[in-house]
């Protein structure tokens, strides 16, 4: 009885105190709340598949389970990153719809922004890379691609602008890289987001390494491409991993270079990945998205991979649960990880460039369209910095923001080509009309860049083959924007000359000639160029064999002003879907000149495309003839045939003083091919009005013709197989194969 007394007398004395502790010391007496696990989501590389990552995160929303860290490599890096920095899942998911191969792969900007002067190069048959030349030995890029579109792409993907500590965003987030000089493993904790999404997907071969700090990395899934030991390390207690798997290459797979390189790849992540699962605990989770044979270079169909990623997150929602939070925790967390920065409004008070040796700095900012006293444009600043990569003196091109007290300095960081200033570059041509008149040539140029502050540059070029040439320029700029330039020339050729007759080839002449001129011109930036100029050489021509319609051999002396006028604004010269162009020359043969005949030539020729879908139409017209009463020598009239040129008459078959031709060109789309411009059928109508014939039986009058083809583009140039019929008279037609552009 006593006892029971002395625990109730306790039990008043507790009640009684207890109203007047202070709060904190009754709250001491309740039992404390058990914390909720720090959870870090780890997502592995895997190229395209990597689009499964979102997938995932869709389930992690819907099962409102917040993410303290985030660790990730290559794709993984990607997704991870735009997650970590705050961009919603539902608008993750629909940057995805817009991505495709070519805008990840494809550094040069759109043709129509490429300096005139490369442009003139696609009327070559060049095909492959461009090689430096130094020291008489040949030096190759890092990498296919240099990456600048991939970064425009990932710029997109992050909404937090500007380096940071990578623990100062919503999430704290880690990128794996691997350092190619040491094999070792690098963790970017800061910088831009941006720039560590891009080196941790730095594919070897494929992507040039990304140089930070002066090293050099490339995909980080080389040596951690499940980085759990990186989410350990930043605090995280229990691991949600998402592992997409690196599936091995069979046998009948591995056909070429390429699939050894890519076999050797995914046998080093797959042991390095190991490893990282061998590192799991019983309270982490392991989702592994079923990818089946969905490739990691299937870019242009990332959105089937999403719900791949959702129906392997759903199998472990039973595990998932017990991370989840309520509604009100989870709605809160989401608002801070999504809470964009506040964008600047400053204005750009300053460009620098800073990276260049050669190039003349002030060259660069001129082709800009961002400008001083204008915010910053973060489209406009991308098209700004593929354009410069397009002129082809760098290697990579990015920048970055410098924001002092009072101004904002925006920095083009221009890192020149390690392989130049001189290069190499090959092409090869090749046509036949199945009749006997075969043509191949090989060609190689040599050019070599900025040798001096304007961008004096000196190009020779060599061809052997149906045609063999010699030839040089050097082209000197005037002023640092290439207005106005001067351009003294030299060339050397040999060639055949056709003649044909009721379409019967009935002799052929062998051409040799030589000469040089100075062109005085100027660039209108990316449209076109205009030169005028004077020439003078030499011309001999010899029979080959066959009857005599003109001297069995003859040398003439030449001498001309010469004047051209080039523009040039078509999307593509081998397949155009839009755009214009157009050509205007004059040849002013003159015996002041040392001409031995006098005559004055003009030649028109022009094109435009427009497209709907994947059916395009280009109308093509060319004309010439003379001014004034003097005539045109047989040696330099126009002559013309062949495939989309009266695609029924042989190559070079038709022979007069005056040239009007039009052509209407239709093509269709049939498939597309990655990173070049796919697969076509096509027809063309094509009519000539043909007036003084040089040959008699020669065609003459109001001709047509038509043809049909299929064609493709390929990494040596556009294949095309065609028949051409001509609906005149006997209806001659014949068949076509060229490789390059006809």
């Amino acid at each position: 009885m006593k006892i029971r007394l002395t625990t109730l007398a306790c039990a008043a004395v507790v009640a009684a105190v207890l109203p007047i502790l202070p709060p904190d010391a009754a709250a001491q007496t309740a039992p404390e709340a058990k914390p909720r696990p720090k959870i870090g989501l780890v997502l592995s590389g895997g190229g395209a598949r990597g689009a499964a990552h979102v997938g995932v995160l869709k389930v992690l929303e819907e099962m409102r389970i917040p993410i303290d860290y985030v660790a990730g490599t290559s794709m993984g890096s990607i997704v991870g990153g735009s997650y970590a920095a705050g961009m919603p899942v539902a608008e993750m998911e629909a940057q995805l719809a817009r991505i495709t191969t070519a805008r990840l792969f494809t550094d040069t900007p759109p043709r129509r922004d490429i300096p005139v002067r490369r442009k003139q190069e696609d009327r070559q048959i060049f095909f492959g890379p461009e090689f430096g030349f130094n020291g008489w030995t040949f030096q190759l890029p890092k990498g296919a691609i240099s990456g600048i579109a991939l970064e425009a792409e990932l710029r997109r993907l992050v909404r937090r602008k500007g380096p940071r500590d990578f623990d100062e965003l919503p999430i704290p987030y880690r990128a794996v890289a691997t350092d190619i000089e040491t094999g070792l493993p690098h963790v970017f904790a800061s910088g831009e987001v941006a720039t560590a999404m891009r080196a941790s997907m730095s594919i070897p071969g494929a992507v040039a390494p990304a140089e930070i700090g002066g090293r050099l990395y490339v995909d980080g899934g080389l040596v951690d491409n499940l980085p759990v030991d990186v989410a350990r390390k930043m605090g995280a207690e229990v691991v949600i991993a998402v592992n997409l798997g690196s599936p091995l290459l069979t046998r009948a797979q591995i056909t070429s270079l390429v699939g050894v390189t890519a076999q050797m790849i995914n046998i080093l992540t797959e042991q390095n990945v190991r490893a990282s699962l061998a590192s799991l605990r019983p309270e982490d989770i392991l989702i592994l998205p079923e990818l089946g044979d969905f490739s990691a270079a299937e870019f242009d169909d990332l959105p089937k991979a999403v719900p791949i990623g959702e129906a392997a997150a759903r199998k472990v929602a039973a595990r998932l649960a017990r991370y989840s939070v309520s509604p009100e925790e989870y709605a809160a967390w989401k608002a801070k990880r999504e809470g964009a920065d506040p964008p600047s409004g400053r204005l750009v008070t300053e460009i620098r460039v800073e990276g260049t040796h050669r190039v003349n700095p002030d060259v660069i900012v001129a082709t800009m369209e961002t400008q001083p006293g204008e915010p910053i444009d973060q489209d406009v600043l991308d098209r700004d910095l593929r354009r410069i990569y397009g002129r082809g003196d760098f290697e990579h091109v990015g920048y970055r923001v410098i924001d002092e007290q009072s101004k904002r300095i925006l920095v083009v960081e221009a890192a020149e080509k390690s392989w130049g200033p001189s290069y190499m570059r090959f092409g090869l041509g090749l046509s036949t009309d199945f009749q006997g008149e075969t043509y191949f040539n090989l060609l190689a140029r040599y050019r070599s860049t900025w040798l001096n502050h304007l961008g004096g540059e000196f190009r020779a070029d060599a061809q052997i083959g149906n045609q063999n040439l010699l030839s040089g320029e050097l082209y000197q700029p005037l002023v640092p924007n290439a207005y106005f330039f001067v351009a003294p020339y030299a060339s050397a050729q040999l060639y055949p000359v056709n003649l044909f007759s009721d379409g019967v080839k009935i002799a052929q002449y062998n051409v040799t000639s030589a000469g040089g001129g100075i062109d005085l011109g100027s660039q209108f930036t990316k449209y076109g160029e205009l030169r005028l100029g004077a020439m003078a050489g030499q011309l001999r021509f010899n029979l080959d064999s066959g009857s005599l319609f003109f001297p069995r051999s003859a040398t003439v002396q030449q001498g001309a002003f010469t004047g051209k006028l080039y523009v040039d604004q078509l999307d593509s010269l081998r397949f155009p879907r839009s755009g214009y162009a157009g050509t205007a020359r004059l040849f002013a043969s003159r015996s002041m000149l040392g001409a031995d005949d006098q005559y004055t030539k003009w030649t028109v020729d022009a094109v435009g495309a427009a497209s709907l879908g994947r059916h395009s139409l280009a109308l093509g017209l060319r004309a010439g003839g003379r001014i004034g009463s003097d005539r045109i020598p047989f040696y330099d009239q126009f002559q013309w045939g062949g495939f989309l040129q009266m695609s029924g008459y042989r190559t070079g078959e038709i022979l007069a003083q005056q040239l009007q031709f039009g052509r209407l060109v239709y093509t269709y789309k049939l498939a597309d091919i990655p990173l070049l411009e796919g697969v076509y059928a096509g027809a063309s109508f094509e009519v000539s009005n043909v007036t003084q014939p040089a040959i008699p039986g020669s065609p003459s009058g109001f001709l047509k013709s038509g043809s049909a083809f299929v064609a493709l583009d390929s990494p040596i140039g556009p294949v095309y197989f065609a028949y051409g019929k001509a609906f005149d008279g006997a209806a001659p037609s014949s068949f076509y194969f060229f490789l390059g552009i006809p």
